[in-house]
């Protein structure tokens, strides 16, 4: 089965603190449903020194979020779009069903 949302696509957040922001997709979770988006979600991690790093302290990472909180960006418009699937020349691809533009594909 092809995934909607996969590593590297850029998209928008629809709700929580980081609303309306867009990044790049670090990782996709498919079991649990959950996406690291790049530079959004950000998150205070306090750690304890350790031999690779001895400073320890408190350390800023992305946290994940569900994937019914996040939407591709549509390549035409920049909005935030649904995801469809077609086949092309024997190939299936993805596709914004807002602008029925092809994605990556």
């Amino acid at each position: 089965m092809s995934a909607k949302i996969r590593k590297g696509d850029r998209v928008v957040i629809l709700s929580g603190r980081d609303k309306g922001r867009s990044g790049a997709v670090l990782k996709v979770l498919p079991k649990e449903e959950r996406v690291l988006v790049k530079g959004l979600n950000i998150v205070h991690r306090h750690t304890r020194p350790t031999q690779a790093d001895p400073q320890g302290g408190i350390k800023d990472k992305e946290a994940s979020l569900h994937l019914s909180n996040v939407a591709i960006v549509d390549p035409k418009t920049g909005g935030p779009t649904r995801v469809g699937f077609r086949v092309e020349g024997g190939k299936k691809v993805r596709f914004a069903k807002k602008s029925g533009e092809v994605i990556n594909g």
